[in-house]
C-alpha cells in the first residue's frame, strides 16, 4: 500500500511539473507566482496601517479590520463581476483556472488563521452577509458550528434554517486526474437546501447538492457532483455531464 501511494504521489508530481513547465508560458507562470503573494502584501498593508502613527490607535485598528475583512471579498466579487468563471471541469492551462487561483489566494489568510472567521461567527448576523460579499447565496438563520472550514467562499448556496455540525469541511473545488491522466480542476457550487442538518466532521466537494429537509450522518464524505436525498446518494446521469462524479475523495487533490 505504501509503495502504491508513493508511486501515485510521484506520478502526480511529474504531472504537475509537466503542466507547469511545458504547457504554461513564462508570463503565465510569473502571474501565478505573483498572485500567490496576495496574502503576504495584504498582511504587510495591515501591519503598516496599525503601526505607522498617522492617526489615533483606535482609528488605525478600525482601518486595519476594515482592510482585513472587506478588501479580499470585495476584490473577489469585483473579479467575478468583471470576468465570471465557467463552472464544471477546468483545465490548468485555462484562464478560468487563473481566475480561480486568484480567488483562492484572496482567501488564504482566513484559511491560515481560522480564528478570524470564528470571530465573525460569534457575532450574530455577521457571517452570512460576509459570505454574500464573496458572491455566495446564503439564506436566513444558519447555525455555523465551531470548526467549520470553507475553502471557496464564492461558491456556496445555502438555504434557510440550515444547521452545521462541528468541523464540517466544504470544498467547492477538487483537483484530480481525468481519463487522459491530465490534472484538472472540478469547480462548482456546494448547495444545501432549506432546513438541512449537516453531520459533524463531514466533507462536501465540488457540485454537491443536499436536497431540502435532509439530515446527513456524521463523517459523511461526498465525491464531486453528488446529489443527496432521502438519506442516500442518488443514482442519476450526473456522471455523463461531470466526469469527476463518483471520484474517491481520498484520491483527489483538495
Amino acid at each position: 500500500m505504501h509503495s502504491n501511494f508513493k508511486q501515485s504521489s510521484d506520478s502526480k508530481a511529474k504531472t504537475d511539473f509537466s503542466v507547469w513547465k511545458n504547457k504554461m508560458s513564462l508570463s503565465r507562470r510569473i502571474g501565478f507566482i505573483l498572485i500567490s503573494y496576495f496574502t503576504f502584501f495584504l498582511s504587510i498593508a495591515i501591519l503598516c496601517i496599525i503601526f505607522i502613527p498617522y492617526a489615533d490607535i483606535t482609528l488605525r485598528i478600525f482601518n486595519a479590520i476594515f482592510i482585513l475583512y472587506l478588501v479580499p471579498p470585495l476584490c473577489a466579487r469585483l473579479l467575478l463581476i468583471i470576468s465570471p468563471i465557467s463552472l464544471g471541469i477546468v483545465t490548468l492551462t485555462s484562464n478560468d483556472f487563473i481566475k480561480w487561483w486568484a480567488l483562492f489566494n484572496m482567501q488564504v489568510i482566513f484559511s491560515r488563521l481560522p480564528f478570524l472567521e470564528e470571530f465573525l461567527r460569534m457575532i450574530p448576523g455577521i457571517y452570512g452577509p460576509w459570505l454574500r460579499l464573496w458572491g455566495s447565496k446564503i439564506g436566513r438563520l444558519t447555525y455555523w458550528a465551531p470548526g467549520l472550514k470553507i475553502l471557496d467562499r464564492s461558491f456556496l448556496k445555502i438555504g434557510d434554517d440550515v444547521l452545521f455540525g462541528a468541523d464540517v469541511r466544504i470544498n467547492s473545488h477538487v483537483m484530480y486526474e481525468d481519463e487522459n491522466k491530465e490534472l484538472v480542476l472540478a469547480l462548482d457550487y456546494v448547495t444545501l437546501g432549506d432546513r438541512t442538518m449537516i453531520g459533524g466532521y463531514s466533507l462536501f466537494t465540488a457540485g454537491t447538492i443536499i436536497y431540502p429537509d435532509q439530515a446527513t450522518r456524521a463523517v459523511l464524505c461526498l465525491p464531486p457532483f453528488t446529489h443527496f436525498k432521502d438519506g442516500k446518494r442518488l443514482k442519476d446521469d450526473t456522471k455523463k455531464e461531470n466526469p469527476a462524479y463518483g471520484t474517491n475523495p481520498l484520491q483527489i487533490h483538495l
